[in-house]
C-alpha cells in the first residue's frame, strides 16, 4: 500500500509517532562489540531460570485447564491475593483485593490511566525529567504536559506548588500528577519523605490524581526506604503501578495497579476491550511463584548483582570523570540508572555521536524531558553489563567526551542563556523520543 494513501487512514497520534531517526543508530549499537549503558534491562542472571524448570511442569499437570484458559479481565483472584499481601507487607494497610487488578506489566498501567482519565487537551504534571513510557501514554491520548524540575531529593515540592499556581492563573487545571518516587527512571533519586507528604499535600490542595510507577522500589542496595505514597494516601487519590519486570523477569509481562475500588473499576472496564485479559498462564506462573514462597531469594539475589555493578559503575566515574572535567552524575541508592549531567556548553547528541564511535552507547537525557530541555545530560545503566563492560564502557564515554570538548571554542563554552519555555507543550516530543528510547531499550551488549 502506497504510504501517502495510508497517512489518510492514521490517527492523529500515528501521524505524529516516527522511527526514522533510530535506523542507523540501531545497525550500530546492535553490532557485538557495542557496549550498551542505554537500555533498562534486567540481568538474565538474575533470571529464575533452575526454579521455573522444576516449577512449571507440575504447574501445568495441577492447574493447565485454568492456566490455558480465558481468565477474568481484572486478574487471577488468588494471584490478586498474592500481590495484596505482597503490597501490604511494604506498609499500605487495609488493603482489599477490590483494589487490585492485575495488567500486562505496569506499561498497561500506565496506557489505561491514560484512556481512563485524559481528554485530548487535558494536562499532566511530571517531573523534568520524567519517564519517556509514561510521557508516551498520555501524549497518545492527546494531553498535554507540564513539567517540574527534579533535583537530588526528587521533584521539587516548592516548583510544584508554583507551577500548578501559574497553570490556574492560564485557565489549566491539570488531573494528574505522575511521579516515580522510588530511583526515578532516568535519574535513580528518590523521593525524599518530606516531599512525599509535601506532594500529596498539594495534590489535595489542586484536587489531582497522583499516578506513583514503583517498578524499583524493592531494588534498594544501601539506606532506608521512606514510605511509598500509597501508604501515605488517606483519600484515595493515589493510583499505584507496579510490576515484576524488575523483579523477577520482564518476560512475563506482569505487573498490578492497587488504587480505589471506584478507579480499579474504570481501569477494569477500558481493559476489556484491549486485551480481555492479562495471559492466565503467566498468571498462574507468577502466582505458584510466589505462593511456593521463591520471590524474596530472586530479590535478594538481583539486589546483592546489582549492588556490586552500581558500585562499579560510580567507582569508573570517579576514576574516568573526576577532577575539572565539570561533569557531574547522581549515586542513587537502588534502582538501575545514574543520571549524568554534563557542562552547559556540551550536547549530549553530539557526545553520543563520539560515543558510537567508540562502541559505546547510552541514551540522550532530552528524551526524557517533555519540553526538549536536557540537552547536557544523559542516562547510564548498571542492571545490564557485566562489571568489566561498566568500567570499559565508561573509560570509552571519557574518551568521547574529551574528543567533544576539545573541538568546542572557548566561545561556545559561554554558559547559555536560559529559554523562557511554556507552562504546558503538547507532547509530541514524547512521542517522537518514545520509538527511539524503547529501540535503545531492548538493545544487548
Amino acid at each position: 500500500m502506497d504510504a501517502t494513501y495510508l497517512q489518510s487512514f492514521l490517527s492523529d497520534s500515528a501521524r505524529k509517532t516516527t522511527r526514522s531517526e533510530i535506523r542507523e543508530l540501531l545497525e550500530l549499537v546492535t553490532q557485538p562489540d557495542v557496549i550498551s549503558l542505554a537500555g533498562g534491562m534486567p540481568a538474565p542472571d538474575t533470571f529464575p531460570t533452575e526454579e521455573l524448570a522444576e516449577l512449571v511442569p507440575s504447574m501445568l499437570r495441577r492447574h493447565g485447564g485454568a492456566a490455558l484458559q480465558y481468565g477474568p479481565t481484572e486478574g487471577d483472584a488468588q494471584l490478586r491475593e498474592e500481590v495484596r499481601r505482597l503490597t501490604e507487607e511494604d506498609g499500605v494497610t487495609g488493603l482489599t483485593t477490590d483494589r487490585v487488578a492485575i495488567t500486562t506489566a505496569s506499561q498497561q498501567g500506565l496506557d489505561l490511566c491514560g484512556r481512563v482519565f485524559l481528554t485530548p487537551g487535558d494536562a499532566v504534571v511530571c517531573g523534568l525529567p520524567s519517564y519517556l513510557g509514561a510521557l508516551g501514554a498520555f501524549s497518545a491520548c492527546g494531553a498535554r504536559l507540564a513539567g517540574v524540575p527534579v533535583d537530588d531529593h526528587g521533584i521539587r515540592t516548592d516548583q510544584l506548588e508554583q507551577r500548578l499556581v501559574d497553570l490556574r492563573k492560564s485557565g489549566v487545571r491539570p488531573k494528574l500528577l505522575y511521579v516515580v518516587p522510588d530511583f526515578q527512571n532516568p535519574t535513580g533519586v528518590t523521593l525524599s519523605a518530606r516531599r512525599r507528604n509535601e506532594l500529596l499535600i498539594i495534590a489535595a490542595e489542586f484536587d489531582l490524581l497522583v499516578i506513583e510507577d514503583s517498578p524499583y522500589r524493592k531494588l534498594r542496595y544501601i539506606g532506608e526506604s521512606p514510605p511509598s505514597l500509597a501508604a501515605l494516601d488517606s483519600d484515595g487519590r493515589v493510583i499505584s503501578l507496579f510490576t515484576f519486570s524488575k523483579i523477577l523477569f520482564p518476560g512475563l509481562r506482569l505487573g498490578w495497579v492497587v488504587a480505589a475500588p471506584e478507579i480499579i473499576s474504570r481501569l477494569v472496564t477500558a481493559k476489556q476491550p484491549v486485551d480481555l485479559c492479562t495471559s492466565p498462564l503467566c498468571q498462574v506462573v507468577a502466582r505458584e511463584f510466589l505462593v511456593a514462597g521463591k520471590l524474596p531469594a530472586v530479590i535478594d539475589r538481583t539486589r546483592t548483582l546489582y549492588a556490586a555493578k552500581r558500585i562499579a559503575m560510580l567507582e569508573a566515574l570517579d576514576r574516568h570523570f573526576g577532577g575539572e572535567s565539570g561533569v557531574r552524575w547522581t549515586r542513587p541508592e537502588g534502582g538501575m540508572f545514574v543520571w549524568v549531567t554534563l557542562p552547559e556548553y556540551v550536547d549530549a547528541r553530539a557526545l553520543l555521536a563520539k560515543s558510537l564511535e567508540r562502541k559505546v552507547a547510552f541514551v540522550v537525557g532530552s528524551a526524557f524531558h517533555c519540553d526538549g530541555s536536557g540537552t547536557s545530560t544523559l542516562r547510564l545503566n548498571f542492571s545490564f553489563p557485566s562489571i568489566a563492560q561498566l568500567d570499559e564502557g565508561v573509560r570509552r564515554l571519557a574518551e568521547a567526551f574529551e574528543d567533544v570538548r576539545s573541538e568546542i571554542g572557548p566561545r561556545q563554552r559561554e554558559p547559555a542563556t536560559t529559554e523562557q519555555r511554556p507552562l504546558v507543550v503538547s507532547g509530541e516530543h514524547a512521542l517522537d523520543r518514545l520509538a527511539l528510547t524503547l529501540a535503545l531499550t531492548e538493545m544487548v551488549a
